[in-house]
């Protein structure tokens, strides 16, 4: 679905604001995740990619330069959306991480067939590479998906369109304490008590130590709202 625009009465906090100082970080801001700009060696290989997975995404038939991430470094869903530049024997591909591959180990990067197909011949099946993770090339601010079946009692929020990787979500109400929303494999922050009726306020931690805050109206069922921020 299209992200929602909240009219001016309903602000996604006026001025969101970006922390580059993370003096609110956790100790790890990595989350787990492969570091930024670190390079990788491994392998590569190919599947029908949909652009769907276990990063919960929907399919992306316009936009299949995309890969699943070995198990070790999906890192429980926090390689998903990052943006991977991939080295091969004949030629290199940015790619987006939308799935996970259960066998393969760490350095490995199973893509589809189409970004496959820019690095090296598809007879080979199988080839060495280097990549590393970069940022993506986004326009903007942060989106907010909410999972099919959300509500006031359960609420999922997936973090879309978002130029570096993420670390972790937080949420509060009104002046309250942050309390950390627990990511699942399958790439949603779940509050299994629920965001309450009314708006909330959202603070997304980048792997560079960045953060976002950014308030939602309400919760939503398997819709997304636009936020006003991006990270740098």
């Amino acid at each position: 679905m299209r992200p929602s625009h909240l009219p001016s009465r309903l602000l996604l906090v006026p001025m969101a604001t970006l922390f580059l100082a993370c003096g609110g970080c956790g100790d790890d801001p990595s989350g787990g995740g492969v570091p930024l700009g670190e390079e990788q060696k491994g392998i590569a290989t190919y599947y029908d990619a949909t652009g769907a997975g276990n990063c919960s995404y929907d399919a992306s038939p316009d936009d299949l330069m995309v890969a699943a991430m070995n198990t070790p470094q999906y890192a429980n869903s926090a390689a998903c959306g990052q943006c991977v530049d991939i080295q091969g024997p004949s030629g290199n591909v940015r790619v987006r991480i939308v799935d996970r591959c259960p066998e393969c180990e760490a350095g490995h990067l199973d893509l589809s067939r189409q970004a496959f197909a820019k690095i090296a011949e598809m007879r080979l099946g199988r080839v060495d590479i280097t990549w590393k993770v970069v940022s993506c090339d986004v326009a903007g601010g942060l989106e907010y998906h909410f999972k099919n079946g959300s509500n006031p009692w359960w609420t999922a929020i997936q973090v879309r369109n978002h130029r570096v990787p993420i670390s972790k979500l937080e949420w509060r109400r009104g002046d309250g304490a942050w309390k950390d929303v627990p990511r699942e494999d399958y790439n949603y922050f779940v509050n299994g008590d629920g965001m309450g009726e009314g708006s909330f306020t959202v603070r997304v931690t980048s792997t560079t130590g960045e953060q976002v805050e950014d308030t939602l109206p309400r919760v939503l069922d398997n819709d997304t709202f636009e936020g006003s921020a991006q990270f740098r």
